[in-house]
């Protein structure tokens, strides 16, 4: 089953559920798609306890990190099953054949012991470039990429499949990572013909004999058709633009060896164990939806994998066809014997999950969070926090075992709104100081404003930092007069300068005057206070690298260079300058030119502000006599009690990741009635519940009445929109039903997504698009019980699309039959019940040949 159907069953309590005893996961590396990833974690947190949990997968790097947490979530042992060898081990090879002499070039690039041969590498390369410099004496030097004009191509995999056969190659399965490219390549080898006169027959009767369980029309489909044609051959094709049917009958077909070269896209590699001899990749580069890029190790090993069958191949044979130059040899190592990535967490936060969780009370949405395996870090480190947590306490009660006296209040109060602001400029100081038109500021010679340790409110000059917006940074700063030295009983921390430089006493530049002792210091943005317009001419450099020396022991009592003389005694001028208030230095707007205008980022300027202000006020409390030992007391009380609340933070709901995130979609579902204040789900949330997808906007569908006035037939259109998720360029007129259907959709939408946009909450469904209305006119007219061949006219999306596009429609069609159901509405769901007839007929809901027994339908 689906890893979606199976937590809709745990969710629901279902009683399949209590007799389960294990619960195997294939390819288990699938929790790192980001589309249902996440659906696979959820699944693992939920399975009850006594459910065994068996994990299958040849491309995780991280298993035992991976098993860890599974094994700490589930409070069991995991045990680490692992196998160094593959059973058939494999050869990999660059073919750079393209037909007549050269159809047997083909040069072995990795052994079986996995050693990338250099030798087999140069020799392709060399291969393809002599055969080009042929084209060029020949025809000149344009076109030397004759071989991927359409005839070249058709040649070369003529030539190609040739040489595999002669070669004992076949059966093989050619990975070709486009729909419409596995398509054209079976057509362009109608030619080629690879099957015995017998097996064609076979062929014939076995595919006729599926097609019996079609109606007639349906039998006459042009992809029928050309199946049938290009199978008979001995070659097949499969991908998601292929009728259900017709897979199974390829599957079938190419398991009993009738099948002698396949063309798929990589979703064979996934779904369907059928190993072949060989394995052809038709190119390593794909297009991922974002961008055109190179195969990642363990999409190659996935699909390479597929080459060599047990008890029948000694070694299996992975071919990569170079129809234009060699790959990168870098590339194409990183590819071939790279690290796979590793098993990364792709959990996230949905309505659905919340609403059912709220409901049902098995695990609290917090706890969900909290077993995630994007918590994992924070559960390995909670023994180790909850010792930290006792020794804070035992700190704290020693520390704070008596009142606080009553004069002090005022600085206790002073300290945390300094604590505060201190945090708010510690997150908000790199996102102000990285924004472009501040950076350019920042060039060697710069006077900056800055708090760092000992070096409060003190002038420097910026030098360069480790790289172009990188930290630290390097700062040259005169030497302070040392500060108390040993006359507190806890450590000088830079929180205890940073509070000093806020304070009535420290309100000037603080530098020791009339002294060149100075100092390089590294420092990160949080203690950078302002950035001034002035700007001294220096060589940086040369004040770094005479600095360095000078940290040299035998080098410590050497003079002080030139440029870096020159530089401490500007500075040393400068700051005499400020301090007496000879000279006033303009400082650069941090906030003026702000680019991010995000909710986080404004929400911490206004906090910023607000603190800011508020130390202001407060300033007066701290201008009194011995303020350093008044304020020390409050010091070492106060950072004991931050301390104790750091650690039971951390080991709280509110240290997790998604916390925010949660308490920000509860705020939208209450506004949406989907909750009520004590956050119990009421009717609205309990119709959410049921929804896979999309749960809110197909609720507010139902419960603002929006398929009241229509027909069966247009709901059904309308809902396609929440599950077609194809590309197509044709557009189809609609009834004006229909079109007032499609606005209301996206009316709704608007409206969702406005109330998302007020509680901040990030929309990474991971749909991009949640709408899509291409199949609208199509499924309408499906509805309507129209011949398949018929809706085919109206559209160019391949027919597999069409058809897993109306499969998973009828699902949402129960969901909204249940959803009225539970709101008591007969009509909806007279209407609902009858949509779902009507578009369950036909090809599209055609009995799977696996429900049949193999022998009846293969023999």
């Amino acid at each position: 089953m689906t890893t979606e159907i199976l937590r809709s069953m745990l969710y629901c309590g279902s009683d399949v559920t209590r007799d389960l005893e294990f619960v195997i996961f294939d390819e288990v590396h699938y929790i790192n798609n980001a589309e249902r990833g996440y659906v696979w974690e959820e699944v693992l947190i939920l399975l009850p306890a006594h459910v065994s949990i068996v994990m299958l997968s040849a491309t995780v790097p991280n298993t035992l990190q991976f098993a860890d947490w599974v094994g700490r979530t589930k409070k069991r042992k995991v045990f680490v099953v692992s196998t160094p060898k593959r059973p058939v081990p494999l050869c990999h090879y660059l073919y750079t054949g393209t037909g007549g002499k050269s159809k047997h070039e083909r040069f072995m690039i990795v052994d079986q012991e996995s050693n990338f041969l250099l030798r087999g590498y140069n020799e392709a390369v060399a291969a393809k470039k002599s055969r080009e410099n042929e084209y060029k004496k020949s025809f000149g030097p344009k076109g030397t990429k004759q071989y991927m004009n359409p005839k070249a191509e058709q040649t070369m995999w003529v030539a190609f499949i040739d040489h595999l056969r002669q070669s004992d190659k076949l059966p093989v399965v050619a990975f070709t990572l486009s729909r419409n490219r596995c398509d054209q390549n079976a057509e362009n080898l109608m030619s080629v013909d690879l099957t015995t006169a017998k097996e064609k027959g076979h062929i014939r009767n076995f595919f006729q004999k599926c097609l019996q369980r079609l109606k007639k029309p349906d039998r006459v489909l042009p992809q029928v058709i050309r199946m049938q044609r290009v199978l008979e051959n001995g070659i097949g094709v499969h991908h998601s633009g292929i009728l259900p049917l017709l897979k199974e009958i390829v599957e079938m077909l190419f398991q009993s060896g009738f099948v002698k070269i396949l063309f798929a896209t990589e979703t064979f590699a996934m779904g369907v164990n059928m190993p072949a001899r060989t394995v052809v990749f038709d190119d390593i580069t794909k297009f991922d939806g974002v961008q055109s890029r190179h195969l990642m190790p363990a999409e190659y090993i996935q699909m390479a994998g597929r080459a060599g069958r047990r008890g029948l191949d000694d070694t299996g044979t992975v071919i990569i066809l170079c129809k234009e130059e060699v790959p990168n040899q870098i590339k194409l190592k990183e590819m071939m014997l790279g690290t796979p990535e590793k098993l990364s967490s792709q959990f996230r936060l949905t309505y659905a999950m919340i609403l059912s969780l709220l409901r049902a009370a098995t695990v609290s949405v917090e706890g969900m969070m909290q077993r995630s395996f994007r918590e994992f870090y924070q559960i390995c480190q909670a023994d180790n926090h909850r010792k930290q947590l006792e020794l804070a306490e035992k700190e704290y009660s020693q520390k704070c075992s008596t009142p606080l006296p009553a004069h002090l209040a005022p600085l206790a109060t002073f300290y945390d709104t300094a604590a505060a602001y201190i945090d708010v400029l510690n997150d908000i100081m790199p996102i102000l100081l990285g924004q472009p038109k501040v950076a350019k500021e920042l060039i060697p010679g710069k006077i900056l404003i800055l708090s760092a340790g000992p070096y409060i409110n003190q002038l420097g000059i910026y030098l360069n930092s480790a790289g172009p917006r990188q930290t630290p940074y390097k700062v040259l700063v005169l030497n302070t007069i040392e500060q108390d030295p040993n006359k507190y009983n806890f450590d000088l921390d830079e929180s205890w300068y940073r509070m000093l430089s806020f304070t009535a006493m420290y309100d000037g530049i603080g530098t020791e005057e009339g002294t060149l002792n100075h100092s390089i210091l590294c420092i990160a943005p949080k203690n950078i206070i302002a950035v001034t317009k002035m700007t001294l001419k220096i060589d940086a450099s040369r004040i770094i690298q005479d600095w360095d020396q000078r940290q040299i022991p035998r080098f410590k009592d050497a003079p002080v260079g030139s440029s870096c003389a020159a530089a401490v005694q500007e500075l040393s001028r400068l700051s005499h300058a400020v301090r007496t208030g000879a000279s006033a230095l303009e400082r650069v707007s941090l906030t003026q030119s702000l680019s991010i205008t995000t909710g986080e980022v404004l929400q911490s300027l206004d906090k910023m502000n607000k603190y800011k202000d508020m130390l202001e006020s407060q300033k007066k409390s701290t201008d009194i006599a011995n303020f350093k030992t008044e304020f020390a007391i409050v010091y070492e009380r106060k950072q004991a009690e931050r301390k104790r609340d750091k650690y039971k933070l951390i080991l709280s709901f509110e240290n997790l990741a998604l916390y925010p995130d949660y308490q920000r979609r509860l705020l939208v579902l209450r506004e949406l009635n989907y909750i009520d204040e004590h956050d119990s789900v009421i009717l609205k949330g309990r119709v959410a519940c049921g929804m896979g997808t999309n749960e809110l906007i197909i609720s507010e569908l139902v419960f603002r009445n929006v398929f009241t006035d229509k027909n069966p037939a247009e709901i059904a259109a309308l809902l396609s929109c929440f599950v077609f998720q194809a590309k197509t360029n044709v557009s189809q007129p609609l009834t004006d039903k229909l079109k007032e259907g499609v606005d209301a959709i996206k009316a709704i939408d608007e409206d969702l997504t406005s109330i998302e946009s007020k509680y901040l909450v990030s929309q990474f469904e991971g749909q991009g698009e949640r709408l899509n209305f291409g199949l609208i006119r199509v499924v309408y007219e499906w509805a309507l019980e129209k011949p398949f061949a018929e809706i085919m006219d109206l559209t160019d999306v391949q027919e597999g699309i069409i058809v897993r596009c109306i499969q998973q429609l009828h699902e949402l069609l129960i969901d909204v039959k249940d959803a009225a159901v539970a709101i008591g509405d007969p009509k909806l769901q007279a209407k609902m019940q009858e949509a779902s007839t009507a578009i369950k007929r036909d090809i599209v809901f055609a009995a799977s040949l696996y429900t049949t027994a193999r022998e009846t339908v293969i023999s």
